[in-house]
């Protein structure tokens, strides 16, 4: 959404969709964690390290993309090391889902895959099941409304058997969805543990500011949260459910939330109004400005009297200078400088 920055490390209610996962699966008791990675996985290592919430962190790397079933093949050495059967996650999905119930599932079934289903009112972005009991006995990947052949979804969360292995080819970018899962099916061994509750596949951003609104609603609902050494004048207000990182400043006058997440050292002017909006660390918004529904990305500079409406994506290191309204849907791509209003839905590369 920031147009350099790999999804795995887009903050929701100031934390990285890595580190919630990584740390729900260690809630879990997930030891080690296998990230394959390929855009950006410098960045990646050095933003998580070897380790993190306990729980041992190996980067496979990818020369080239692999698609979303190649990287299992190519981590194979790493995921026989235990002889056992493996989680696989995407990195885009915020869930409430129980890993070990899953897993303990999939050991009941017995076949070679389980995947994790969620009942959604719209299919069609997903792939589609049709169960037979337990056993999947069709996989569409994105089907036409008509050609759905239910609701249920693969939440892209699955566990898988070592005799995955035998049925990708290595180094090829194999799709585990088009390819993997149908032959799974054609052999009987594909099975679906149905769950309920929070389930947002963050790939959209209204599905990332839903994200946000519903982890901040868990962590924040009723009281905002505050980080040490942020500064907020005793004339600004902070209506909850928001998050205010480490280091900011929030000048006398201004409005922040509900569902505003405020990363580390961000300042924030005179008279500022900060609503359902995401902002990245170290950006810098100026005085009597308004933010309502915007990601305002890293080190970004928003000048004064300045508008952001609804859906608006400021890319890292944007400036934005004074008196200027991007309406909504605007998409200004990184180290872009704006100094006219963007009056219609568009994209600045």
């Amino acid at each position: 959404m920031s147009c350099t920055r790999p999804k795995l490390m887009f903050p929701i209610a100031n934390k990285t969709l890595l580190d919630w996962i990584v740390e729900n699966l260690a809630k879990e008791g997930v030891t080690k964690v296998v990230l394959a990675v390929n855009y950006m996985a410098d960045a990646l290592e050095r933003e998580f390290g070897s380790s993190k919430y306990g729980v041992e962190i190996i980067y496979s790397r990818e020369k080239k993309p692999l698609g979303t079933g190649g990287p299992i093949k190519k981590a194979e050495n790493l995921l026989r090391e235990d002889n056992a059967s493996f989680l696989v996650l995407n990195g885009d999905i915020i869930s409430a889902i129980s890993y070990s119930e899953l897993y303990r599932t999939h050991q009941n079934f017995g076949g070679t895959g389980t995947i994790a289903l969620h009942e959604v009112e719209d299919p069609t972005r997903f792939g589609v099941v049709e169960l037979n009991e337990h056993r999947i006995s069709r996989f569409v990947e994105k089907p036409r409304r008509e050609e759905a052949p239910s609701n249920l979804v693969n939440a892209g969360v699955y566990v898988l058997d070592q005799s995955i292995f035998d049925v990708i080819p290595p180094e090829t970018k194999v799709s585990i969805e088009r390819e993997v899962f149908p032959t799974l099916v054609a052999r009987r061994s594909l099975y679906g543990y149905q769950f309920q509750g929070l389930w947002i596949d963050t790939g959209k951003p209204s599905d990332y500011f839903l994200a946000n609104r519903s982890i901040l609603d868990r962590i924040a609902g009723t009281t905002p949260l505050v980080d040490e050494g942020t500064s907020v004048s005793t004339k600004a207000k902070i209506i909850p459910p928001s998050i205010i990182g480490a280091s900011v400043s929030v000048a006398e006058d201004a409005c922040i939330g509900p569902y505003a997440s405020i990363g580390d050292n961000v300042t924030i002017g005179k008279g500022c109004r900060v609503e359902d909006t995401i902002v990245f660390p170290r950006a810098w918004i100026e005085n009597y400005t308004s933010i309502t529904g915007g990601i305002i990305g890293e080190g970004a500079i928003i000048g004064r009297w300045v508008k952001v409406e609804e859906g608006c994506i400021v890319g890292d290191h944007v400036v934005i200078n004074d008196n200027v309204t991007l309406t909504k849907n605007v998409k200004i791509c990184h180290s872009k400088e704006v100094s006219e209003s963007v009056l219609q839905p568009t994209t600045i590369m």
